[in-house]
């Protein structure tokens, strides 16, 4: 059995563990903090970043990584466009969600609001948490929501694009917000969807009972 080394809440595992669930692929879930020295853990991920993944004797780091090697190992149902055009597209917005959209809602939003009071023992920077959530999601949120035309980022199915971009705004209703359903309507319609799905759901079930949030 394929074996994810990671934590619950980081929005790259959550990734992976969602495509594995959407392709009915059982696995084991092993926790192992970003930064882990140990040296098997190592061997797996040079960086020190998770997820890593074992799928029998092949070992992998970074959820986009893995997430390709799924599509190939295990190609349906697909999470990857066929369309060469479509498939570009979903690359980017799973880019983009790993990148503009994780370093908001990830070191300043929810790092400040959950993780540095309950793993560094420190308060919240609520200047930084403001600034993030007044002036620099927005304009995330807007062009998101430019980019849905209809229940899906690409196309008419459910893709890679979909749960990258989905993932960090589990992370951002962690930490309390929300996407401005009155500014962005698609975009707070797509993200409730997304994360009712049984596959996210699960996820953020285990994220709760590990960060003492209610449901």
């Amino acid at each position: 059995m394929s074996i994810v080394f990671g934590v619950s809440p980081s929005p790259f595992v959550r990734k992976v563990r969602v495509a594995l669930a959407e392709k009915n692929i059982a696995y084991e879930f092993k926790p192992v903090f970003p930064g882990d020295n140990d040296p098997a853990f190592r061997k797996m991920s040079p960086l020190g970043k998770i997820p890593a993944f074992k799928d029998g004797e092949h070992t992998l780091s970074d959820s986009s990584v893995i997430c390709a090697y799924l599509e190939r190992v295990h190609p349906t149902p697909a999470l990857y466009p066929t369309d060469p055009y479509d498939y570009a597209r979903a690359l980017w917005f799973e880019e983009y969600g790993d990148s503009a959209l994780v370093q908001v809602t990830g070191p300043k939003v929810f790092f400040e609001k959950i993780v540095a009071p309950m793993f560094f023992k420190r308060a919240t920077n609520q200047e930084v948490v403001d600034k993030a959530v007044q002036e620099e999601v927005p304009p995330i949120c807007e062009y998101l929501e430019s980019q849905l035309t209809g229940d899906f980022f690409v196309g008419n199915r459910l893709s890679i694009a979909d749960i990258a971009i989905a993932s960090p705004f589990a992370n951002y209703q962690h930490a309390g917000y929300a996407v401005d359903a009155k500014r962005f309507p698609k975009l707070a319609a797509f993200v409730k969807r997304m994360l009712g799905r049984p596959s996210f759901a699960a996820c953020l079930e285990e994220d709760r009972k590990m960060l003492g949030l209610a449901a």
